[in-house]
């Protein structure tokens, strides 16, 4: 018995998909290869109005390495003194919204779209990803496509998230499950 379960030649990316035409969305990726991607570390500012020329929405004092990598910036909004380590890579198919004071550890991989594997055309998809505020992504961690991970979570090195998690919870694994909470930490602030 021989059947065909994938045919590629029937894909076709539903209309205005990217956002914007296919002209700007070149013209971006040459924009990120050399004036983003080869910037000095230290020029942040540079790289943050970079993104924000071509519409993503960025706080105050982000720091993005420059071999990040934002697939399209309009479907991005990162807000204030969040960290984007190196290699990270935002797949911003779908909009991706990351919160204030943030960090997204090396090579981590935020995914906001598939492909329907049961469809014989591989069908693509979107689906919003959000990490809100105060959430530290370990470093090499998968972000699923619908995911939102709640506010001040911490994602385990080399976890992948394939479910939303839940608001100062510690959680790794693949699938990354909750371990325990977070703990608060006081801080006591002094004179000399």
């Amino acid at each position: 018995m021989d059947y065909q379960i994938q045919n590629l030649k029937e894909f076709r990316l539903p209309h205005n998909f990217r956002g914007k035409p296919g002209w700007y969305v070149q013209l971006w990726w040459l924009v990120q290869s050399t004036l983003f991607g080869l910037s000095p570390q230290f020029m942040y500012a540079w790289r943050r109005w970079l993104l924000k020329a071509f519409g993503a929405t960025v706080g105050q004092k982000v720091l993005i390495r420059p071999t990040a990598r934002i697939t399209y910036p309009w479907k991005v909004q990162i807000g204030d003194y969040s960290w984007i380590g190196d290699d990270v890579v935002l797949y911003s198919l779908g909009d991706i919204a990351i919160g204030n004071n943030v960090v997204i550890s090396q090579r981590s991989y935020l995914c906001a779209a598939s492909h329907d594997y049961n469809s014989s055309s591989f069908d693509i998809f979107a689906k919003p990803v959000r990490i809100e505020d105060e959430v530290w992504l370990a470093t090499n961690v998968f972000v699923a496509p619908g995911v939102t991970i709640g506010k001040g979570a911490v994602v385990g090195a080399c976890s992948s998230v394939f479910r939303s998690l839940p608001s100062m919870m510690i959680c790794t694994g693949c699938p990354a499950q909750p371990l325990r909470r977070r703990e608060k930490q006081t801080v006591v602030l002094t004179s000399n």
